[in-house]
């Protein structure tokens, strides 16, 4: 990237850690970034205190100026977006629409790092849906923005395989370095007119809607393999959860055993000892192996079983509600 020949002007929008770590990598490179924007300051914490975004705290550490519009959609924050004259605007993450003006001020636009192969998984949630299907692999779309839901032509991508055993969060870190590492080079290939836009195929299209608590209620009745891929989905946010004689468990670790069913229905804990909890499930056993009760820490099944073996007994069922 050191050896484009050309040094932009950059914008940069966004807000979570993830913006903030290719934030980190593009203030390294020769590009200028004339100004970085970001979510207004929010409540945050028990104490409910206001607090900075990531990108906003990065951007100050390294003086660079930082606008929170509550919105782009009136005059005043367009003109002054307009006053920066900026070569690109570059987005991750930002949670705010862009409208036509904004799109259109740039003199290349402006373009969206996006964590999945696009038009797979347009949305709110890409990662987590990636790991729900089951998909083998995922990746970074670096894509020119219009007005639709990350409609936009494909710039470049890059592909990164999904593991078995990988959770979001882990897939969030590993999609944040690819993420960064191929904006350096679309921005390397924009610099020297190397870039050929590519109109995406909208008959291939999946969304992936927001993610809520109550999706990560789990459902006993799906088979034990997509009950494993939930846990991993919803690690680190919302945590997959049920009721056990009342009580909110949350679920951070198991894995799918094996298709062979019990005598127990759906939902059951159908083996227990000190070391490992079986649930059946609509189809094979749920082993779990990360579990955390109200008011205490993720503890390994074996540390649980140790003070609570009490909750855990063959031929208790999990619940939908308390």
């Amino acid at each position: 990237m050191q050896n484009s020949s050309q040094s932009l002007r950059l914008l940069f929008a966004g807000t979570p850690l993830i913006a903030a770590k290719v934030l980190e990598r593009l203030i390294e490179t020769q590009h200028s970034i004339v100004a970085v924007y970001t979510q207004p300051d929010r409540p945050a914490g028990r104490g409910r205190t206001l607090t900075e975004s990531p990108v906003k705290q990065l951007a100050l550490a390294h003086q660079l100026p930082v606008e929170q519009p509550l919105s782009l959609k009136n005059i005043d924050a367009q003109q002054q977006l307009a006053s920066y004259q900026a070569d690109l605007l570059i987005v991750v993450a930002y949670g705010l629409i862009l409208p036509q003006a904004v799109l259109d001020t740039p003199a290349h636009g402006c373009i969206n790092v996006h964590v999945s192969l696009l038009p797979r998984w347009r949305g709110a949630a890409p990662i987590q849906h990636a790991i729900l299907a089951g998909d083998e692999k995922t990746g970074i779309t670096i894509m020119q923005m219009d007005a639709g839901l990350d409609t936009g032509p494909i710039l470049l991508q890059a592909e990164y395989p999904i593991s078995s055993t990988q959770t979001s969060a882990m897939l969030h870190d590993a999609l944040a370095d690819l993420g960064a590492a191929t904006l350096l080079q679309a921005l390397d290939q924009l610099a020297n007119q190397q870039l050929h836009p590519q109109v995406q195929s909208d008959s291939l299209a999946t969304y992936a809607t927001k993610i809520t608590k109550a999706d990560a209620l789990l459902d006993w009745q799906q088979p034990a393999a997509q009950l494993a891929r939930a846990v991993r989905a919803y690690n680190p946010a919302p945590v997959a959860h049920s009721y056990l004689q009342g009580t909110l468990l949350k679920i951070w670790s198991a894995d799918a055993l094996s298709e062979t069913n019990s005598a127990y229905p759906p939902g059951t804990l159908c083996h227990v000892d000190k070391t490992s909890i079986h649930v059946q499930t609509g189809q094979g056993l749920l082993a779990l192996n990360i579990l955390q009760l109200p008011g205490g820490k993720p503890l390994t099944t074996t540390q649980l079983l140790q003070g609570h073996h009490h909750l855990f007994s063959i031929g208790t069922s999990f619940e939908n509600t308390p």
